[in-house]
């Protein structure tokens, strides 16, 4: 009896991992190249990562670079109100708040996405509460609503979000993605909006209070983000946990970042954000341009650092040591490969001098790591995928 009560306890509790596929599409930089627009953005903006994570706005405004996602290939659908309206969405740990286009924005960007509309929604509920994230090109203006999300199957009720009215820079009328799902601590999020999963949780949604992702190494299919579960079969070995050094972000200590057993950075430890909605890998500037000189990276005119596809052969691993156990990162991890040819999956990013040295473990660290973020314990899980 005790045997069957305990199969019937593991079996709720794999039932109860929620799981959400993610798509590769084409990213905004692509898209921007396509279309010939690629080159006034840059000339326009110069993007800078770290912005992200050192918001200069007054504290009901959340800085969140667009230009962060220029890169990003890697989205989920959510469906909002009853019945769903059906969005893509970037989920996101390096923000807090859900927001979609509405239909009270005009905004070039809106009219090529789609966006909500709260008199389609019988579970709707409105506010007169307004929500501002600036943006490196603009800023996102709106609302804040209440609604039903449905995401990966399960229905978050009474959930806050943000329905835009207008929105910066006609360029992301390419954006491959119609919102953000953010999914980093309440600390950060604009307006003190109740995140998705802080909500899925306190509603008694997930049998756990963690989620985790794992980004498949093939092109088209298979990566997926987890609400309340891990799931074995997606890495190797054990999970190895860092604990949380500041709840806000998914921010972790890093002991050490070396080439060839020699440190190339970090030598004195320092802090990394794991970043879902950062597709490259971020450090300071004077840190990346030694690592793209030794790999022989260079500048293009797409702005992007080119690089031998040959090179994967011979190149040596990037190895960052946290918590004590090293996490290697072979050339083909840091090399991305596309028809296009081969460009550096590192990214320099200009960090406040105060700050000390940051670095974003971006989807070219997850693509590696299977990653499990554990809101319970204040805990990144970490495991090489399988």
């Amino acid at each position: 009896m005790k045997w069957l009560m305990l199969v019937t306890l593991v079996a709720l509790s794999e039932c109860a991992i929620i799981r959400v596929p993610l798509v590769k599409k084409k990213s905004l930089r692509k898209n921007l190249m396509e279309h010939g627009l690629l080159d006034d953005f840059l000339k326009k903006h110069s993007p800078n990562p770290a912005s992200k994570y050192f918001p200069q706005e007054a504290t009901m405004m959340a800085t969140e670079p667009l230009e962060n996602y220029m890169d990003m290939e890697y989205f989920g659908t959510i469906g909002i109100g009853t019945p769903p309206q059906e969005f893509t969405v970037i989920f996101d740990t390096g923000s807090s708040n859900l927001w979609v286009p509405s239909v009270y924005c005009s905004s070039p960007a809106c009219s090529n996405h789609n966006r909500f509309n709260p008199q389609q929604s019988s579970t709707y509920k409105g506010t007169s509460q307004s929500v501002s994230i600036a943006y490196g090109t603009g800023s996102m203006t709106g609302i804040l609503g209440y609604d039903t999300i449905q995401v990966g199957g399960i229905s978050d009720t009474n959930q806050i979000f943000g329905l835009s009215k207008t929105e910066p820079g006609s360029f992301l009328y390419y954006a491959p993605f119609d919102g953000i799902l953010g999914l980093a601590y309440p600390q950060i999020s604009s307006s003190g909006a109740t995140p998705v999963f802080d909500n899925m949780w306190n509603q008694g949604l997930v049998s756990q209070d963690l989620f985790s992702v794992y980004l498949s190494r093939n092109d088209q299919s298979g990566s997926v983000v987890m609400f309340g579960g891990i799931d074995s079969s997606y890495f190797t070995g054990n999970l190895n946990w860092v604990p949380v050094s500041v709840e806000g972000y998914w921010q972790i200590t890093v002991d050490s970042v070396t080439m060839n057993g020699q440190a190339i950075a970090c030598s004195q430890g320092c802090q990394a954000i794991v970043d879902t909605g950062t597709s490259l890998l971020s450090g300071p500037s004077d840190a990346i341009a030694n690592i793209q000189s030794y790999i022989g990276a260079r500048q293009d005119s797409n702005g992007q650092m080119a690089i031998s596809c040959s090179a994967i052969r011979n190149l040596p691993d990037i190895v960052f040591t946290i918590n004590g156990i090293q996490y290697p990162l072979p050339p083909s991890a840091y090399i991305l490969q596309s028809q296009e040819g081969c460009v550096s999956g590192f990214q320099g990013m200009n960090i406040p001098t105060a700050s000390g040295e940051l670095w974003i473990l971006g989807d070219v660290f997850i693509h590696q790591y299977f990653t499990v973020f554990d809101r319970a314990n204040n805990q990144v899980g970490l495991a090489p995928v399988a």
